[in-house]
């Protein structure tokens, strides 16, 4: 029988066949890939506006089952749009843990947000945030993602600001970490990051302190939205430096590569896609590219839909998913972010995933889809729009 939901602007929309994706999958031998991962907060009515622990240990082991590294207190984990310091703390210490239990891989976020940014904090002071932060994640045993600060972007007054800061923590690191480099469609705070808000000389600046520092250096994950630039970067790099691609609208395409170069992976969509992902690379590990191809492809819109502008509320869409999904047992974010989108776009989601094939069980989407529409938030904003 086949299952329907009415949906705004669809009507009743009539779901395709459950996926048959692998549960799990080894990890990938062509291609290093991380998938960064989504937070799960509290049900709603617990007084609260805190993490849900076990759920969102839960989530990573279903990425980790999966093959993929978890790219973990990241931007797709609300880093800076509602969880504070303490709690990432805390995120990091449980998710090594977790990921030592696991055999999994694990990258943690390094970054100054325990900086209050209205003191106007200097360079010096943005040093030392860097280095708790190393100290913690190093100590936790995770690969480090030295992530874009807005405390830096706020700081520094050009290029040399940079690669003197950045010269500093690439010394005196342990072991090889991923650059981040993060744009303003993610983060509007970031504009002009690398000391230039052109980007062909911010990608300059990149390249010489890649160059210097090519040892400290495993890779750099770029998130520009923009693959012609990311193949340009991705040609520069030093040989065994590696560009793992932030791009959620152009990822099938940078991380199959032209033959000479390609990208590995850090990246978002791989929190709401993980299934379909990991069957893909595991077909281009077989050198099935048309497989891959076949298997990947068809997220692209979903993705696109999913961090189209307002791009920084992507973490609605992989939240909803997962509850969509089965993966967590409501729709809530962390400073009700779960309002940041509208019913329209999540009807439209829904139909995206389903013909993407992400929804593992397309009675509990269906289900859950009527519930959220038939909520409050929902009728809101669907009054709003007529």
């Amino acid at each position: 029988m086949t299952i329907t939901v009415e949906l705004p602007g669809e009507g009743r929309y009539p779901l395709g066949e459950a996926p048959s994706w692998p549960d799990s999958s080894p990890p990938p031998r062509q291609r290093r890939v991380y998938a960064a991962a989504h937070v799960v907060a509290r049900p709603a009515g617990d007084g609260t506006n805190a993490v849900d622990w076990d759920e969102t240990m839960a989530f990573r082991h279903h990425l980790w089952r999966l093959g993929f590294g978890v790219a973990d207190a990241m931007d797709t984990a609300q880093r800076g749009m509602g969880i504070d310091w303490p709690t990432t703390t805390e995120l990091i210490r449980r998710s090594a843990a977790e990921a030592k239990s696991a055999g999994g891989a694990l990258a943690c976020g390094v970054n100054t947000d325990q900086l209050d940014l209205d003191s106007k904090p200097g360079l010096a002071e943005v040093l030392e945030a860097y280095r708790q932060q190393l100290e913690l994640v190093e100590g936790a045993g995770a690969t480090v993602v030295l992530m874009a600060s807005r405390a830096l972007a706020a700081a520094a007054n050009g290029p040399e600001d940079y690669l003197s800061l950045y010269d500093t923590l690439l010394t005196e690191v342990r072991q090889p970490v991923i650059l981040h480099w993060l744009g303003a469609a993610f983060d509007p705070a970031l504009t002009g990051y690398w000391g230039d808000t052109d980007l062909d000389s911010a990608a300059d600046t990149v390249i010489e302190l890649i160059t210097a520092h090519a040892a400290k250096v495993d890779g750099i994950k770029v998130s520009l939205l923009d693959k012609d630039r990311e193949i340009d970067l991705r040609r520069r790099l030093p040989a065994g430096v590696r560009l793992y691609t932030g791009d959620d609208f152009n990822y099938p395409e940078l991380i199959l590569g032209d033959g000479t170069r390609h990208s590995d992976a850090l990246l978002g969509i791989f929190d709401g896609i993980a299934r379909p992902a990991a069957a893909a690379l595991a077909r281009l590990d077989d050198g099935d590219t048309d497989g891959y191809l076949a298997a990947i492809e068809p997220t692209v819109p979903l993705a696109r839909h999913i961090f189209q502008a307002p791009t920084f509320h992507y973490k609605t869409g992989l939240a909803f998913l997962a509850w969509l999904n089965g993966q967590q047992s409501h729709f809530r974010l962390i400073g009700g972010y779960e309002t940041a989108r509208d019913a329209d776009h999540l009807a439209k989601l829904f139909v995206l995933a389903d013909r993407a094939g992400v929804l593992a069980d397309p009675e509990l989407a269906a289900r859950r889809m009527a519930e959220y529409l038939a909520s409050p938030d929902a009728v809101r904003s669907i009054g709003v729009q007529s």
